[in-house]
Formats: structure tokens, C-alpha cells, sequence
């Protein structure tokens, strides 16, 4: 069956670096554009990044352009959101999205939490 497994989250201090991945299964990963979307208390979720399904286009929104990397290894079923510079704005549970055409899927998400 269809999987994504993210990984990675935890508590960070302000300033500080976290990389999240996503292990994907169960479907051709590859075909698939790769988002992270990320959702705070008593916020809607919210997209962060995203990536082509051959690596090749990234965007970013705009709160995190500059500090975050989007990334991925077809060969390894992985989708990766390096973050540095984290704020405590940046508080949130981190999901991440595969999508093609009308199809989508949804990882569990992984907490990542910003405080000194």
C-alpha cells in the first residue's frame, strides 16, 4: 500500500538546522511532484516547498526562501526539506505530499518545534 514516512522533526533553538525526510513506497515515486506543507496550532496547513517529479523545478514560499532546500533521490524513494535558520515561527507539523495529476498522497507528518 501507498506510504509516506517522514522523519526527522524535533526541538531545535532558534538559529538551528533540521532535515526532514520523506520515505515514499507503494507507488512510482518518481512520476510524482513532491510537496512539504507544514500546519501550526489554530493555523490552516500551509504549502512550504515544493519539487518536479525529476528534481529539476523547485519553488518556495516565501517565508522560507533563502533558508530551506527542497530535495530528492528517485533512486531512493526520498523527498528531503533541509532547514536552517529556523525561527520559532517555523513551529509547525511538517508533512509532505506526493502528487500527479488527480492523484495525491499524504504523509502522517513529523513535529518540529522552534524554541530556546
Amino acid at each position: 500500500q501507498v506510504q509516506l514516512v517522514e522523519s526527522g522533526g524535533g526541538l531545535v533553538q532558534p538559529g538551528g538546522s533540521l532535515r526532514l525526510s520523506c520515505a515514499a513506497s507503494g507507488f512510482t515515486f518518481s512520476r510524482y511532484a513532491m510537496s512539504w506543507y507544514r500546519q501550526a496550532p489554530g493555523k490552516e496547513r500551509e504549502l512550504v516547498a515544493s519539487i518536479s517529479s525529476a528534481g529539476g523545478t523547485t519553488t518556495y514560499a516565501d517565508s522560507v526562501k533563502g533558508r530551506f532546500t527542497i530535495s530528492r533521490d528517485n533512486a531512493k524513494n526520498t523527498v528531503y526539506l533541509q532547514m536552517n535558520s529556523l525561527k520559532p515561527e517555523d513551529t509547525a507539523v511538517y508533512y509532505c505530499k506526493a502528487v500527479r495529476l488527480a492523484t495525491d498522497f499524504w504523509g502522517q507528518g513529523t513535529q518540529v518545534t522552534v524554541s530556546s
